[in-house]
């Protein structure tokens, strides 16, 4: 069970990524472009939120049965089994606010630029956050 949950985490990844950086781009491009904003942004930026929350819950079962995440936690000396069971998970949670917190503000935003502004500047922190503590050495494998 093990193997397929990581095959999944680090699968969906790319997806949930991929998401996340069209969000991104397409809301610093309607920013800057004084676009409107229509459904089919509000549409990518939902995707890449899904996305995200479903990596989440993904990656809080993978942290539950695997060896390196709830098992190792304590283990702070070794740097490997820190990022595992905490540094990623906890950075990860945290991103994931930031761009909750994006769609959320989005929807309260009153102008275009409101809502692409909170689109652009949230998901990009969650993005740069997320890409910092992706455990690069594991999933290129």
């Amino acid at each position: 069970m093990y193997n397929f949950i990581q095959k999944l985490h680090s699968g969906w990844a790319y997806l949930a990524l991929l998401l996340l950086v069209m969000a991104v781009i397409n809301a610093l491009i309607g920013q800057l472009s004084n676009k409107e904003f229509l459904q089919k942004d509000k549409k990518i930026s939902l995707f890449a939120l899904i996305a995200i929350h479903i990596q989440l819950v993904i990656g809080f079962i993978l942290y539950f049965v695997s060896p390196l995440g709830k098992a190792s936690f304590g283990q702070m000396k070794d740097a490997a089994l820190r990022l595992t069971s905490l540094e990623h998970p906890l950075i990860n949670i945290i991103a994931i606010a930031f761009i909750t917190i994006g769609w959320s503000r989005h929807k309260k935003g009153v102008t275009n630029a409101n809502k692409f502004s909170s689109i652009s500047v949230f998901y990009a922190i969650g993005l740069v956050l997320i890409l910092v503590r992706i455990p690069w050495s594991m999933w290129l494998k």
